[in-house]
């Protein structure tokens, strides 16, 4: 843990002047908003083998009115949607969900904005702290970064 699942419209996929986005992209970039993510003693908030940014399209979608609005007001009547949830242990502090929440923010936002500006598209960012009733993990990522 810390992972960060992002579900989207399937019309997110097309190229960028088609009205989509390059999600790889935002793996990317949002993997390292995590990394560089600082507790208030300076100690890193996530452990690097641990941050997972996975981005998957919906197979089907329905996004509020089926586009009648965005017809009504001009547009192609055609939503996109991303959600993306962060999902980490517990222990950390409330100042820290909370830098942690607008950096992410932040680098979401920066990432859309292109898109924002031109379609219509809703964008939804939640961080969830958990209490896991059952918690196995079995990597050989962790000892990469662990190194001198």
């Amino acid at each position: 843990m810390p992972h960060l699942t992002i579900l989207y419209t399937p019309n997110l996929e097309r190229p960028a002047d088609e009205g989509g986005t390059d999600m790889q992209s935002l793996c990317e970039a949002l993997a390292n908003t995590m990394v560089a993510q600082r507790d208030e003693a300076g100690h890193p908030v996530f452990p690097v083998g641990g941050v997972r940014v996975l981005a998957y399209p919906a197979a089907h979608a329905a996004v509020a009115d089926g586009g009648a609005a965005g017809r009504a007001a001009g547009g192609s009547g055609e939503y996109a949607f991303v959600y993306l949830n962060l999902r980490m242990a517990r222990g950390r502090s409330p100042a820290v969900h909370e830098s942690v929440g607008n950096a992410l923010d932040s680098c979401v936002k920066h990432h859309f904005a292109p898109l924002l500006a031109r379609r219509h598209i809703g964008v939804t960012l939640q961080i969830d702290e958990g209490t896991e009733v059952f918690n196995s993990r079995t990597s050989s990522l962790h000892p990469l970064f662990q190194r001198g």
